[in-house]
């Protein structure tokens, strides 16, 4: 999830290593931005930096400039890290990376998922943070000490771990550098006895023709899930080995003596600032307000669907039939057969990736990924765009699934400070002049999506897009609040149509002018959003347009084959990633009585999928308001739960 560069250099040569070092830092900073370290290995010891910041203030930082002005001399390695914050408080600097455990040093991009199963397994292993990455690098340890040589305890470790690990360690105690990695995370290059590591291959293309590598056109090369390299710092030789077969390997070489490891990071705590996460249990107040829903079930609804009378433009016939039902048109599959050979030729020569999958977190693009990967037999890449709404199990899933799969994740993060900022400050704004229409903005700094998921297929040889929209989870009554009527039979709201898509920019603009505390920071984020949704190119291969979407079948084989894991406020498998649903949904339901999950299973109804009375009992606990997930996101943009509460629910009520 994270972002690992670094780089050895045996000897002397042109090339400017201060320069290098910026260039990986700032590049590998697209990976995560909510902090960042490295650690540098010569001669005499081994140096640790890290600081709960992003790598541009990394690189400004006194300490971090006189370790490169003072130890960047060659035989050296250094490896560095872009932190995307999973397991362990980023403000409390030992959850932060570089982690020292046992005589190591070590950086990791991925999330191990079953670290807390491992520490109790092993119980004489001592935990020290609450960062993931240390029980790997424990498990090394342990296993060594146990008689195994260094490459198998690093095997025996890899097997022991559940989730996505791309590593890079620096040891005490010999003169190596290890690159590792379950998912094919991982590249590199040799130029003129330096050899350069990142965590993706657009990395390293940047940093060659940034730093004028090309002229002499190093070859990068991937390492492959399951697959590692033991790099001697002296000689730069490489000893090649699998994680997961049989690995012959040469005697590994010990270092002369044990080297000290000066760790210059500051452990002063700088105060609790991230809320836990929803995977442990969230306290609510004694007393707060909750929703009385009895009102709710006396409100119209369709005779043949499930729609109610509050939903916009809807009328009903003198059979009590909705035009929604009436002007429906079923889902027309596509030939399952021919998927693949559009996948193909879509993709050109110049990618070794048949296609792009971006990957939530949620069921329907997790089974995307298994679909394509192990039932169609291709080699997709997952791609993920974290704007600090993607909750720990979204992000666990994301590590469960890659990880099983051996399949690289591409993940691009947004500034999630600022992204969380804006989103206060729109719901603030939003709460002093209440309004269906505007809740959309809640969401406006996920829609970057769509931008980035076309630049990485740019990035990589325009791979084609595999698309995981559910074509049931239609919400025209997102911008139905907007006064837009429903356009039937498109496939996706971006096909709104040119003159819809400007009426809804012009209802934006009007509730701006009404509501000036809508102007704000978030702006930006607004209008990246309403152009990256209706104005990009979104030339996307939608999956379940081929594939049946079957609800069992995808939620079956998530747990069974995946231990995918469930949430644990809902029995639902749905929305169960995103950090907003839980809060824009609660207000869709007090305010209109009805939430995404009546028009879900609406469609369903009219697909033949469910019937009326099973839709009705799904949406029952579906839209039971889920108050520790809604507590879980007024924390984590800085909201009074109570308050936020108090005033959704003064809100006058449609029904």
């Amino acid at each position: 999830m994270c972002g690992i560069f670094g780089y050895i250099k045996n000897q002397e040569n042109n090339i400017s290593d201060k320069t290098i070092l910026k260039n990986l830092v700032l590049l590998s900073e697209s990976r995560g931005k909510e902090s960042s370290g490295i650690a540098l290995i010569n001669n005499n010891k081994i140096v640790v930096y890290k600081i709960p910041e992003r790598g541009s203030a990394l690189i400004k930082n006194s300490a971090y400039k006189n370790i490169v002005n003072n130890e960047l001399k060659a035989p050296f390695a250094v490896i560095g890290h872009a932190r995307l914050v999973t397991n362990g408080l980023m403000e409390d600097n030992i959850n932060n990376q570089p982690v020292i455990k046992d005589g190591m040093v070590g950086i990791h991009n991925g999330i191990i998922v079953n670290d807390s199963n491992i520490w109790n397994k092993f119980p004489d292993l001592k935990k020290e943070s609450d960062i993931d990455t240390e029980v790997l690098l424990a498990l090394i340890r342990l296993r060594e000490k146990s008689g195994l040589s260094l490459v198998e305890a690093i095997k025996s470790a890899f097997g022991e771990i559940e989730g996505t690990a791309s590593i890079a360690l620096l040891f005490n105690d010999y003169p190596y550098l290890l690159l590792a990695t379950n998912n094919g995370s991982l590249y590199f290059f040799e130029y003129e006895n330096t050899l350069i590591f990142a965590s993706e291959e657009y990395i390293l293309k940047s940093l060659i023709k940034k730093n004028n590598f090309k002229n002499k056109d190093p070859k990068i090369q991937r390492i492959e899930p399951n697959e590692g390299y033991l790099i001697h710092i002296k000689n730069l030789d490489k000893l090649k080995f699998s994680l997961a077969g049989v690995s012959l390997v040469n005697k590994i070489e010990q270092s002369e003596n044990f080297l000290k490891i000066d760790d210059l990071s500051s452990y002063e705590k700088i105060g609790f600032k991230t809320p836990p996460s929803l995977i442990t249990q969230i306290s609510l107040p004694e007393n707060f307000s909750t929703l009385d829903q009895s009102p709710i079930k006396f409100i119209k609804r369709c005779s043949r669907c499930i729609l109610p009378q509050t939903m916009p433009f809807i009328n009903f016939d003198e059979t009590g039939i909705c035009n929604y039902c009436h002007n429906y048109q079923k889902t027309k599959l596509r030939k399952e057969s021919g998927l693949k050979k559009i996948i193909l030729s879509s993709k050109r020569k110049s990618t070794k990736f048949d296609c792009v999958v971006p990957l939530s977190g949620g069921r329907d693009s997790s089974f995307a990924l298994h679909f394509v990967k192990k039932v169609m037999g291709l080699n997709p890449i997952a791609y993920s765009y974290d704007w600090g709404m993607l909750t720990d199990l979204g992000r666990r899933n994301q590590a469960r699934m890659c990880g099983k799969l051996g399949i690289e994740h591409i993940l691009v993060s947004a500034d999630i400070k600022k992204k969380r900022a804006n989103i206060r400050k729109n719901v603030i704004a939003w709460l002093k002049k209440p309004n269906l229409g505007t809740i959309p903005l809640f969401m406006a700094g996920d829609k970057q999506y769509f931008y980035f998921a076309n630049q990485l297929s740019k990035n990589i040889g325009n791979a084609p897009i595999i698309y995981a929209e559910n074509p049931l989870e239609k919400t025209d009554f997102k911008s139905g609040f907007c006064g837009i009527p429903p356009v039937f039979g498109i496939d996706h709201v971006y096909n709104l149509g040119l003159k819809n898509k400007i009426k809804l920019g012009a209802y934006y603009f009007k509730e701006f002018t009404q509501n000036p505390s809508l102007i704000n920071s978030s702006v930006f984020d607004t209008l990246s959003a309403y152009v990256s949704s209706y104005f990009i190119p979104h030339d996307y291969i939608s999956l379940y347009l081929y594939k049946q979407w079957d609800e069992k079948e995808i939620t079956t084989t998530l747990v069974n084959e995946y231990n995918w894991e469930l949430a644990k406020d809902t029995k639902t498998s749905w929305r169960i990633g995103d950090g907003t649903a839980a809060f824009y949904n609660f207000i869709y339901y007090s305010v209109a009585g009805f939430t995404e999950a009546d028009t879900f299973r609406s469609n369903q109804i009219r697909e033949g999928v469910i019937s009326r009375e099973v839709a009705l009992r799904l949406v029952s606990e579906e839209n039971s308001p889920r108050y520790k997930s809604i507590k879980w996101y007024c924390d984590i943009i800085g909201i009074d739960f109570g308050n936020t509460l108090n005033k959704i629910l003064a809100i006058p009520k449609l029904y």
